[in-house]
């Protein structure tokens, strides 16, 4: 989906918009199409998206792939906060109708929190669904949260080797076959 105030959507920014926000758009997509249960996958900042969305409707998500997922880099604190604020000036130059303490305070909603942001650790420690974690390994996508959701989601599957070109064909296999399997027919 286009989220709201990504791609070609435009849409309110109030100050208590966060995680949750988008996490309500996701599930009232899923019941604008009529679907009941569903499956989650999250590239990058997906990731914290999709733990969230399992946090908001509890018993509809059913399995989650969460790749290259986001959180607080030890080695880079500021990585998100610094990204924010940068995306701040563009789009309160873009729509000068923005009330920009109005999109300050999401920022700090959005990135003020530790781990994946978006939930807690013990949220994660406490889920119970199929889940298959590729850890990231750069700046946005750091190593530790990665192999630390996956070690912390109880039964997470992981899938280690999989960027770059020579690994493609692993990493489409290992997801549709995690997916397959996790699939209710």
């Amino acid at each position: 989906m286009d989220q709201r105030n990504a791609g070609q959507s435009r849409g309110e920014i109030a100050p208590d918009h966060g995680w949750h926000t988008y996490a309500a758009d996701h599930v009232a997509l899923m019941d604008h199409l009529g679907i009941d249960k569903f499956h989650v996958l999250g590239i990058c900042i997906g990731g914290s998206f999709c733990l969230k969305a399992i946090e908001t409707a509890p018993g509809r998500v059913t399995a989650a792939v969460l790749q290259n997922p986001v959180g607080l880099n030890p080695d880079h604190p500021n990585h998100f906060q610094d990204g924010y604020a940068e995306w701040t000036e563009e789009i309160c130059a873009q729509r000068p109708d923005l009330d920009r303490a109005a999109v300050e305070a999401m920022g700090r909603n959005m990135w003020g929190g530790e781990f994946v942001f978006s939930v807690s650790r013990e949220f994660v420690r406490g889920l119970d669904l199929p889940a298959l974690v590729l850890p990231g390994n750069d700046t946005p996508h750091p190593a530790v949260i990665g192999r630390e959701v996956a070690d912390i989601l109880p039964g997470a599957e992981r899938l280690m080797d999989w960027k770059g070109p020579d690994h493609i064909e692993a990493q489409r296999s290992g997801v549709n076959d995690f997916l397959d399997r996790n699939t209710r027919r």
